[in-house]
């Protein structure tokens, strides 16, 4: 015969397991929550680091935005505003007069150039000052626009990307064109927006290229008078990667001033 069954106990087991069951329901219900709280939170923190670093980007550093149109020649010295800051060479170097010299890039390409120091007098006995100095030679040419109306190939960042500089920034502009263009083969300061925040980045059109003056211009500090065919040939014209836009990045060919000379 078999044992009879207590209702009562019966009843109190199937509490107990009832019970349980709801304190590991609860407890499931719990865990998903602060999981989900969790996720919500990462998200949340991945989306503000991505925020923070776009600013960066587009605040400072080489992704700083042009003086003028993204097309534009920029470097990222950032001076007080209307006033040279650090040891500027004397605008008396440039003695008045044209000075002739060389830039070599990449042990092949030659180009000749002459700089203006009638009409660019404080630029030319920079850029002057830094050629006999040797500042430029292993410097790169860190940028490159192919745009329609925006041929050139910016060079003289101190530290290869578009940032720093010879411990100076300078101005005012000099020998600005009033109608915004740039012929084929000069030679002319790239800047922030300060037009003191000159340094020692230049840019040279391969190309006949406009550019807004709304913020003053850049300073022209002469012109290349050879070679230009083989910076097309052997740089400009295997194109950029695109980094600001797709006409504005990176020559494919990486690029380096390995000689610089004046007289």
């Amino acid at each position: 015969m078999a044992p009879s069954k207590n209702p009562d106990r019966e009843s109190r087991d199937r509490l107990r397991r009832y019970t349980a069951r709801q304190q590991v329901h609860a407890t499931q219900v719990a865990r998903r929550r602060r999981d989900n709280v969790l996720a919500v939170t990462a998200v949340v923190v991945v989306v503000g680091v991505a925020a923070v670093s776009e600013v960066f980007w587009s605040t400072s550093g080489p992704g700083a935005p042009a003086a003028a149109p993204s097309d534009a020649p920029s470097a990222s010295s950032t001076p007080a505003a209307g006033e040279n800051v650090g040891d500027v060479p004397s605008e008396a170097i440039a003695d008045g007069r044209s000075w002739t010299g060389g830039l070599t890039l990449n042990d092949g390409v030659e180009l000749g150039i002459e700089l203006d120091g009638a009409k660019a007098p404080q630029a030319s006995s920079v850029v002057i000052d830094l050629i006999q100095k040797g500042f430029y030679t292993g410097t790169t040419c860190h940028r490159m626009s192919d745009a329609a109306t925006a041929k050139f190939i910016q060079c003289g960042s101190a530290n290869g990307d578009g940032t720093g500089d010879a411990g100076f920034t300078f101005g005012p502009l000099e020998n600005v064109p009033s109608d915004g263009v740039y012929p084929t083969g000069t030679i002319a300061m790239a800047r922030s927006t300060d037009p003191y925040s000159q340094s020692t980045q230049f840019f040279i059109t391969y190309g006949d290229t406009t550019l807004d003056g709304s913020t003053g211009g850049y300073t022209v500090v002469g012109r290349v008078t050879s070679g230009l065919d083989q910076l097309e040939a052997q740089i400009t014209d295997a194109g950029l990667t695109p980094g600001t836009s797709e006409t504005d990045g990176a020559p494919v060919v990486p690029t380096t001033i390995t000689g610089a000379t004046i007289e």
